[in-house]
């Protein structure tokens, strides 16, 4: 079995073993799997510089370093932060996890793969919230807060020829996301969708994502999008 072929088999069934995660940090769910699949089919190795941002428990990470990549982590929450660390050292994995912004914590350095789960859940407020675990998926009116802030400076964090991987909501514009990263210089594409049923969040604003025309009457799945940024 091939490297790659290894990863693919070993995703799913490794990524949440074990995770501690404190309260309000982000679990694994169905979008970390589905960027954990997009991942598992990149080449990575010791000389491999990963960036991930908003990493959340650690899961993806880690799983990047198993891979024997070099492995940056950077989260503004000081729960997930912690959750990373113990992680990272119950693994027995060697991880840097950075808390604070996450072009703040990595100036001057470039990286061979950047990985983004990033928060993308339309909110009724204008900014990002500073506590709580609406930290993770809360993003402003159309989920994209913290997706314009990755596709402005990607390029300048990736190295010659270095990936992006970002996944989020279909909801909040896969061809935006695809035409801003081609705006900033990088080849973009669609790589994987999946549809999963409404959570509890988008439940919750049912009427207000209607109104504002994000969702239609009735509806109960949500797809969601990976895409991949190459910078020529």
């Amino acid at each position: 079995m091939s490297s790659t072929a290894h990863a693919q088999a070993l995703t799913l069934g490794t990524l949440t073993d074990g995770l501690v995660a404190l309260p309000s940090v982000y679990r694994p769910q169905a979008d970390t799997h589905l960027l954990a699949a997009a991942l598992a089919r990149e080449e990575l190795g010791p000389r491999t510089s990963v960036l991930e941002i908003g990493t959340g428990t650690g899961a993806l990470a880690l799983h990047a370093a198993r891979r024997g990549a070099s492995v940056t982590a950077v989260d503004v929450s000081w729960p997930a932060v912690v959750s990373a660390r113990m992680n990272a050292v119950l693994h027995r994995l060697p991880l840097r996890v950075l808390h604070g912004d996450f072009r703040a914590r990595t100036v001057g350095r470039r990286f061979d793969l950047i990985m983004a789960n990033p928060p993308y859940v339309p909110a009724p407020a204008v900014t990002l919230p500073s506590r709580g675990p609406q930290r993770a998926w809360d993003a402003g009116p159309d989920g994209r807060l913290v997706i314009d802030r990755i596709c402005a400076t990607a390029s300048a964090l990736l190295r010659p020829g270095g990936a992006l991987l970002m996944v989020h909501s279909g909801m909040c514009g896969a061809e935006e996301t695809v035409d801003r990263l081609a705006g900033a210089g990088l080849s973009a594409q669609v790589t994987a969708k999946a549809s999963v049923p409404w959570g509890p969040v988008l439940r919750s604003r049912r009427i207000w994502l209607e109104r504002r025309g994000l969702a239609s009457e009735a509806e109960e799945w949500e797809e969601l999008v990976v895409i991949r940024a190459q910078n020529l």
